[in-house]
């Protein structure tokens, strides 16, 4: 089990899996253990990917100090991990709430960036709000499973008691898919084992973020950045991924058909295509 220490000390694991150039991935979640980005639709093929789990997530350690959940600290593990590996500059991928970790690697290390690639990612650094999942999820109404996951949602959004809510998000899971087949449902289902609640709560906590200043420092980041986008995502959205790449001077949005959250997963692909051509430039 390959580990490195962090700047505080703290044991994080990694996985490596592939040949080829890095491509050193935060997962997002937040507080997802890495595992449930498997192969990345097969870039183990052409790259080398090394997988981070998060501090308190998967076979990594719990800190002594939760504060450093805080997202810009994840970021700084992952100088580390590109210390460890001996990687002055690398390609970098974030998924979900990792792509806010790597706006924080943008606009601290943007040095140590060659290409950035930021997958279904949120754009909450930018807005609170995700303009047109609504309209996403409205679009699959006529799925057996819509209307319990409809239900399911709007309980979630009206705060239902804790012992319940675990169950109430595994109903709105399909609206994170681009369809709902035996092979989405078997991703899905790993979430629970994979999930830290405390990873979670920590990763939320950085009210002390310069967030103005963080996206003011973006605009100057030279790396080029590619976005990729799920056109079935029903969690972040479309809109997300182009709020995110306007916050870069050198971005592109490639939104792939019938994908949703985890396009690796629907679309294994197309997915892989449009990064290893993005990454092979």
């Amino acid at each position: 089990m390959p580990t490195f220490n962090a700047a505080d000390g703290t044991r994080l694991h990694y996985t490596v899996e592939g040949s080829g150039p890095h491509l050193v991935c935060q997962p997002g979640g937040p507080g997802r253990a890495a595992a449930y980005l498997e192969d990345l639709g097969g870039l183990t093929g052409t790259r080398t990917v090394v997988r981070l789990d998060a501090r308190a997530t998967g076979g990594s350690e719990v800190p002594a100090d939760p504060a450093s959940l805080a997202f810009p600290r994840l970021a700084d593990d992952l100088v580390a991990l590109l210390d460890h590996l001996g990687l002055d500059r690398a390609d970098v991928l974030g998924h979900s709430a990792g792509a806010i970790v790597l706006q924080a690697l943008a606009a601290q290390h943007a040095g140590r960036l060659r290409r950035l690639v930021l997958v279904t990612p949120s754009s909450r650094l930018q807005a609170p709000d995700f303009p047109d999942v609504g309209a996403i999820r409205a679009a699959r109404s006529g799925e057996p499973w819509y209307a319990e996951a409809v239900e399911a949602a709007e309980a979630l959004a009206e705060g239902m008691p804790g012992a319940v809510t675990q169950q109430l998000v595994r109903q709105t899971r399909p609206f994170f898919y681009g369809r709902w087949d035996e092979r989405q449902q078997a991703h899905a289902a790993t979430a629970d084992s994979q999930s830290s609640r405390r990873a979670e709560l920590g990763f939320r906590q950085a009210g002390g973020t310069d967030t103005a200043g963080l996206l003011a420092a973006l605009r100057v980041v030279t790396a080029p950045v590619l976005v990729v986008a799920g056109e079935r995502d029903g969690l972040t959205g479309v809109a997300s991924a182009h709020r995110v790449a306007g916050s870069f001077p050198d971005a592109r949005v490639a939104v792939l058909t019938g994908a949703g959250h985890f396009p690796w997963v629907d679309e294994p692909q197309a997915f892989r295509e449009v990064v290893e051509e993005f990454l092979a430039e």
